[in-house]
């Protein structure tokens, strides 16, 4: 077991490493610089990249960057004066981790309920519909769900507030938005394993024991039924969590999708890799999470197989 978390791990960093990597040198291919806009003499402008270091070369610049990071130190934005990228994240994450982390709930809870609503009601009326909505929200992006919300019950009905972070109310909302393709993959994922699993030869063996259907449904056969749901909700987490970056723009939440739509616009170098750093860690981080789920929720599956 160890030795399978060591591999794991190992493996999480090096792929950390190629993240950081691949964003830093495609920063440096892109046209332009962060005081390319600024209005200042070529003088001001070559001391604001040498105190950044980039005036020396690129090599130098990626070592220099790296042996930061290890330290802890993403460095400083070049947007605005004094702010460090470490305490940017620090402050925003909370706001997404807040409507994330509803989101994620209604996502797994919602999807796994409605799928199961739909698997045992297969061919009927319940599970058409379902499967209805579910490819419907498929289709609609996140943007569209959520301006539709605004309009609806912000503007038209003045139900709930348009934008802003300072109640309860101001969550349901983007949580909606954010949850409502992710609810909708779970509910097909669920559903479609679910009808597989209830085929299988040992539900006919447990139904001819006499047991309950609530016995099979929900000790035997869900339980099987999760494992595609598992490899789903482990990108899934570390995507809602860190924010989807429209939806906090349109909602005006002040979280790390908002950092990193302000990081894109101003060419904040050190901002926009220290935000891309946080949340491909975290994507790694959740995905390494599953690989060990899989061993508790499963127990066919073997550490030895997993080891390739």
């Amino acid at each position: 077991m160890l030795k399978y978390i060591g591999k794991r791990f190992l493996i999480s960093l090096v792929t950390i490493w190629a993240i950081i990597t691949i964003v830093f040198f495609l920063m440096r291919l892109m046209p332009g610089g962060p005081f390319d806009g600024e209005k200042m003499t070529p003088e001001i402008k070559a001391n604001m990249e040498a105190k950044y270091g980039m005036d020396k070369p690129v090599l130098e610049q990626y070592g220099m960057y790296l042996k930061n990071v290890v330290q802890g130190d993403f460095g400083e934005s070049m947007t605005f004066k004094g702010r460090g990228v470490t305490d940017a994240i620090a402050k925003s994450f909370p706001a997404s981790a807040k409507i994330g982390t509803i989101a994620v709930g209604i996502a797994v809870v919602g999807g796994i309920i409605f799928g199961v609503l739909a698997a045992l009601k297969s061919g009927r009326w319940p599970d058409k519909l379902i499967v209805f909505l579910a490819t419907l929200c498929t289709t609609i992006p996140s943007f569209v769900i959520g301006a539709v919300l605004i309009y609806v019950f912000a503007v038209e009905l003045g139900l709930l507030p348009a934008t802003g972070f300072s109640d309860w109310k101001n969550c349901i909302m983007p949580c909606i938005a954010l949850s409502a393709l992710s609810l909708s993959f779970v509910t097909r994922l669920t559903r479609s394993k679910l009808i597989d699993v209830l085929k299988a030869d040992y539900i006919r063996t447990a139904k001819a024991k006499g047991l309950s259907k609530f016995t099979i449904i929900f000790k035997h056969a869900l339980r099987n039924s999760l494992i595609p749901v598992v490899t789903y909700v482990g990108p899934l987490i570390a995507s809602i969590l860190t924010g989807s970056f429209i939806v906090e723009k349109i909602f005006a939440i002040p979280g790390l999708g908002n950092e990193f739509v302000q990081s894109v616009t101003n060419r904040d170098y050190t901002m926009l890799l220290g935000v891309t750093a946080f949340y491909g860690t975290m994507l790694v981080f959740f995905a390494f999470f599953v690989d060990l789920v899989y061993v508790l929720i499963d127990p066919r599956i073997k550490l030895e197989d997993t080891e390739v």
